[in-house]
Order: structure tokens, then sequence, then C-alpha cells
């Protein structure tokens, strides 16, 4: 194939992409990728001669590209029988860039996790060809837009509408489409190929919203066709102010990520991200998994089916997690990635409207707010019965138990002293009424006030708020928790973990 390119017997791109596809995915299984090099293991009885032709093909690949993007590679013998072929330093650059491109449809990133890396490389060149601005017949503005990266380049439709910016490139050959989707997901623009009912014809589209999610090159390139319009009286002059302000600070805080849905559904806060491309299912699903998210506990996932659409969709458990990782992440990259991720959320939740973003700050806030205390030698002072009460926390921890039923029951257990008075506290939560309310309960001895109201004095203590206590018809005396109280009490790094499982597998939302 490459051969035959060479002699003007095939389409040069192409090839080009053909070969890089194929040689990505051998990378992916037999390969290494790491910030300098890029590595092919080749082995077995016909070690030397596959070696030789993987070589052979890598050198006339270089023969299609331009003098900027050809690259050095070498080969190494290991133990007679095996040999690398590798790249390094600037020559890696410029091959991982090249295999960005090249890579199978979906991005790369559901395939290998080595893609990855080839996608850290990437950046996608963005020309506006400034004599392509025309005026279509039903009087909307028109530009060519191109994007580039490692010699590959797509040219797509700028169109200015009466209420949105629309980029889009329409083709016979969906190939060609589908390269132009990647270079797009590359400039951070979240696309799929879709086909045109009825025809023979590939698409992508992307409008406003979408485009503003873009690499700031992207957001500029546009702006600046916008501008020149607005400059030339052909775009209503407040409609382009929207515009800029939009692609000037873009629609979300982290570049490339997709629109995801916030609102609340019947009272819950829900956060979704929907699509009917099964590839953009997975890719997103995997970015969550990369930010330290678990499937079942902190996100959900629903493939397409027959064109319908599938979704990812965040649990209230993942927000508030994210916002805990944006605090006390493992490392540096991750509690960037989860803070971006979060204040994305609350721009969209913004957007929603004040009850939506009030719930989206209060889940965040309690996610900021987990483990940051220890409950082993926790002190405090409180009023609780009109006297002061001095609470000292020996230890504590918390436990699911099966109940009755099958039920799920949450037990926290705290070991105190009050008023120089040590004891150890239970209090037993679980599903309660309609609501499928959390509750705790816990009692006292009728002849017990005063255990009642030390009890009370640890729970305000460590949480803020006063339990309700309740003498009942039998003479005991009852004490009684709330959702709030559990919130105080998931700050304690002996207890957020267990608490928040068991709200998430009792169904909180």
């Amino acid at each position: 194939m490459l051969d035959k390119a060479l002699n003007g017997k095939f389409d040069i791109e192409e090839a080009r992409l053909l070969f890089g596809e194929m040689y990505a995915t051998a990378v992916a299984g037999d390969g290494t990728v790491e910030a300098q090099s890029v590595m092919l293991a080749v082995g077995g009885e016909l070690g030397g001669g596959a070696a030789l032709l993987r070589l052979a093909a890598l050198l006339s690949l270089n023969q299609l590209l331009s003098d900027e993007w050809k690259f050095g590679v070498r080969t190494y013998v290991v133990r007679d029988r095996y040999y690398y072929i590798a790249t390094h330093g600037e020559n890696a650059t410029k091959l991982k860039r090249f295999l960005a491109v090249t890579v199978p449809s979906a991005g790369g990133e559901y395939l290998s996790e080595k893609f990855n890396e080839f996608m850290k490389e990437t950046r996608v060149e963005v020309r506006v060809d400034e004599n392509s601005m025309r005026r279509t017949e039903k009087g909307h503005v028109a530009a060519d837009l191109t994007l580039s990266e490692a010699g590959v380049a797509v040219k797509y439709n700028i169109y200015l509408r009466d209420n949105a910016i629309e980029l889009q490139l329409r083709s016979s050959d969906r190939g060609r489409v589908e390269l132009a989707a990647r270079l797009l997901r590359l400039a951070g623009v979240t696309v799929e190929v879709k086909k045109e009912g009825g025809t023979d014809r590939w698409y992508v589209y992307a409008a406003t919203d979408m485009l503003a999610a873009g690499r700031e090159e992207l957001r500029d390139a546009i702006a600046k066709i916008v501008g020149e319009a607005a400059a030339r009286g052909w775009v209503d002059a407040s409609r382009a102010e929207l515009w800029l302000e939009k692609l000037g600070k873009g629609r979300v805080l982290k570049e490339g990520w997709p629109k995801y849905e916030v609102r609340l559904a019947k009272g819950a806060f829900r956060v979704r991200f929907s699509s009917t491309s099964p590839d953009s299912i997975v890719r997103e699903a995997q970015r969550l998994r990369d930010m330290g998210f678990e499937e079942g506990r902190h996100f959900s996932v629903k493939m397409p089916e027959e064109d319908r659409y599938g979704y990812v969709s965040i649990l209230r458990e993942g927000l508030a997690y994210a916002a805990w990782l944006s605090v006390y992440g493992k490392d540096e990259q991750q509690r960037k990635l989860a803070a971006e991720f979060v204040e994305y959320i609350l721009q969209r939740a913004k957007e929603e409207g004040d009850d939506v973003y009030r719930k989206a700050e209060e889940i965040v806030k309690e996610g900021k707010a987990r483990g940051i205390l220890k409950l082993e030698g926790f002190e405090g002072v409180v009023e609780v019965g009109g006297s002061e009460h001095v609470v000292k926390v020996i230890d504590g921890g918390a436990e699911v138990e099966e109940g009755e039923g099958g039920r799920k029951l949450l037990r926290i257990k705290i070991t105190a002293e009050v008023d120089r008075v040590l004891r150890d506290y239970t209090i037993t939560y679980s599903r309660r009424r309609a609501g499928n309310a959390a509750v705790g309960y816990a009692y006292a001895r009728a002849d017990r006030e005063a255990d009642a109201e030390r009890f009370s004095a640890v729970i305000k203590a460590l949480t803020g708020e006063e339990p309700k206590v309740y003498r009942m018809k039998d003479g005991k005396i009852k004490i009684e928790c709330y959702e709030g109280h559990l919130e105080g009490f998931m700050r304690y790094t002996e207890l957020a973990d267990v608490i928040a499982r068991w709200l998430e597998e009792t169904g909180r939302r």
C-alpha cells in the first residue's frame, strides 16, 4: 500500500491514515509508550524478518510525510530472537502526534491506555481562510476553517446563523468524516459521526456551546470570524457580543469536557451525559475512571441500543467524591482534574437556575468537608438541656450490618467521656418512611435521663446539631437523628467512607 502510494497508484493521505491506525494498534498490543519514546517489540522465530519488514514500512511512511514530520527510528536486538523498533526524544514526539490522528475512530481512549500518551502530545493547528468569508443565499455568514495535526488537515464550514454558530462537514466518504471528528476531539470538541437519514452521506456537527468547550486556539479562530462579520455589519452587534463572551471564557472551565445535563428531577440532583454513540459513552466512562471514580458507586453507565440514547450518569455520591478529591486527591494531577470537573458542574448548575445551583453547592460543600477531622482526641463543650457538657472522644467507627428482612443497617459507635463519665454510645441508622429517609435511633432506660443527655451532648458536639429526644409510652427514652446529623458525622475520617457507601447502597439520591 505504501509503495503504491509512493508511485501514485494509491491515495497518499488514505495510505498514511491506514498505516497509522495499524501501527498504533500494534503498539497498543506489543509496545510501550513513554514520555520520550515509542517502542514496538517483535519476537519469535521470524522476529528478525518481521522487524525488518516493519522498519522498511516505517521508512516508506517517512517518504510520504513532509520534511517537518519525518522522524528517525532505530532497531535493537535483545537475546538474538527479540527486536525493538523505537523512536526517542523529538522523533518520538512526532510519531506520537501522527499516531494521535490515526488511531481508531473513537479517539483511542477506549482501546488502550497507551493511546492516552499519544493524545498528550497533540497540538492541533487552527487556520481561518480570511478570503473565504461570504454571505449565503439565506443571508447567513459562512467561512472556511481548517484543523491540522502532523500534516493531516481537514477543512470545515463555519456558519453564523440567526441564533447559533455552527461547524459542520458532510461527505459520502465516511473515513473522511471520521477523521474530521477525530481532529475536532483533539481540539477539545466532543462530536459524533452521524448518518444523514435515508442517504449514503455522513456528517459531523457542533454548535455554539460545543465549540465554546474547545481549546483556546479553536475558540480564538471562531471569535475572529465572528468579529470580522460584526465589523462588516453582517451580524447583529448584540448577538456577536454574546457569542464572543461565550468563546472568550469557554462554555466549560475544563477544555474538552462534553456537555453534561445538570438539573433537578423530582427533587433529586442529576448530572448526565447522553449520546447515541457507544464510543462516546465508553470514552466518557473511562475519563471518570481515570479521575478515580468507581462505576456503581460514583457513576452508572447505560450503553446505547439501536440508535437510542445511552448515558453516563454521575451519582450524588460521585459529585461529593469529586469535591473531596479536589482537596484530598492522591496527587496534584488528580486534584486539578477533580477541581476542574467540580467547577464545570457548578457552572452548568448555575446556568440551570438558583435551585439547581444551591443543591450542587450543598453536595460540593458536603464532599469537601468529608474526613477532615478525626474522632480520636476530639474535645468540645456544648449546651444541652440548659447545661454545659464537656465531651472528649476516645474512639469511634462505623459498620454496615444486615437487619430483619435483609435491610442494611448503619451502626455508628462512639466511645466518649462526657463530664468525666466514660460510656460507649451506639446509634443505628436505617431507611424509613415513604421518602426512604435515613433515620437513626438510640434508646436509654427510663431511669437513665442523664445518660440520654450525655448521648445528646456527644451527637451535638460532633455534628453541630442536637438530636430529638422523646419519652415513649413504655418509659424508654428515644434519641432520634436524621440525615443532617449524618452529614456532620461524615466530617470524620473514621466514619466518612462507611457512611457514604451505606447511603449509596441503600438508595439515597
